[in-house]
């Protein structure tokens, strides 16, 4: 089973104003969808409601509000997206009529979407889908904000609380329940723009791992982490019209794509992007060097090399280290 992860895909604002006056192909280059397209399965990051309705979140120190046109599904169509998690900050910028509605438009695109739903129970449920024979069951959830936690009668995010003890029982208990050949966990953690994950990004990932999770894909950073058997810590982003930190280079990221099997991760390549604005095409060779020292770098912290082949960045996972 051939897995490929994508970070925060951020389609409205700037991007969502190209939408409708660009065809699909017009916001990622050819060779980015044939990565996409090499996969069995594509998961991504959704950063934003997809809907034409909704009034912003009444929140005063809120900043951004995210809102892609429906039109947005043809570009996830595109890439070949199977399944999105809207468990984020930014899935109820507009409020619960456009999280309906970004159900109702991914269910017409064909695309499956978890963490988040019509109530607490929907939002926690995870999704089960089914490849060449293989189940492959995702978990979405994210550790903020709280206010956008669904509840027993109110739509909103599988929101659980990472920063201050352990994960809770009804997400550890929902991973290890599920009987399927491949788990992937996919959790928005963690502040924006910092160069590592946090203390407990790295304690909840180790719990999730324990828990039964084959794969843990995370984002929120806005740049991408390092890897550590089975943890890929943050994805970083894919496409969006942000503001690019000098030094942390948040328009320079990765496609992702990881192999597993029935015991765990086999391999995990990367593919390096460069995020022109509203835009992702495979890097140049300038760009790809500096994502490669990047990455060196950032694995070198959890012990885990990273080897170039055919002008991809390699991790070999090693099964018996714990994370």
């Amino acid at each position: 089973m051939r897995i490929a992860l994508a970070g925060d895909t951020m389609l409205g604002r700037g991007v969502g104003e190209r939408i409708p006056h660009t065809p699909p192909s017009g916001l990622f280059d050819d060779g980015v969808v044939a990565v996409a397209r090499e996969a069995d399965l594509f998961l991504l990051n959704l950063e934003c409601a997809v809907s034409d309705r909704g009034r912003r979140w009444p929140d005063p120190d809120k900043r951004f509000f995210f809102r892609a046109p429906p039109l947005a599904t043809d570009v996830l169509r595109h890439l070949g997206v199977d399944c999105v998690t809207v468990a984020n900050n930014h899935a109820l910028d507009y409020g619960a009529e456009a999280l309906r509605d970004t159900f109702g438009h991914l269910d017409a695109a064909g695309i499956a979407w978890v963490g988040a739903g019509v109530d607490q129970a929907a939002a926690r449920a995870p999704v089960v889908l089914a490849r060449g024979g293989v189940s492959v069951g995702i978990v979405g959830v994210t550790d903020h904000p709280a206010a956008f936690g669904a509840g027993p009668n109110r739509p909103g995010v599988a929101y659980a609380d990472l920063r201050h003890g352990p994960p809770p029982g009804w997400l550890l208990g929902g991973i290890a329940g599920l009987d399927t050949d491949v788990v992937v966990v996919s959790p928005h953690w963690g502040p924006n723009m910092v160069a590592e994950p946090l203390a407990h990004v790295r304690r909840a990932a180790a719990e999730f791992r324990s828990a039964g999770a084959t794969l843990v894909a995370g984002h929120s950073a806005h740049v991408f982490h390092g890897v550590q058997d089975g943890v890929l810590y943050d994805l970083g982003d894919f496409i969006d019209d942000y503001a690019t930190h000098p030094l942390l280079r948040n328009d320079l990221g990765l496609l992702w794509l990881a192999t597993v099997d029935e015991h765990g991760p086999v391999r995990v390549e990367a593919v390096p992007l460069a995020l022109d604005h509203c835009h992702t095409r495979l890097a140049d060779p300038g760009e790809a060097a500096w994502i490669t020292r990047r990455l060196r770098a950032a694995c070198a912290v959890f012990g885990t090399e990273v080897t170039e082949r055919a002008g991809r960045l390699v991790v070999d996972c090693v099964r018996s280290r714990p994370v």
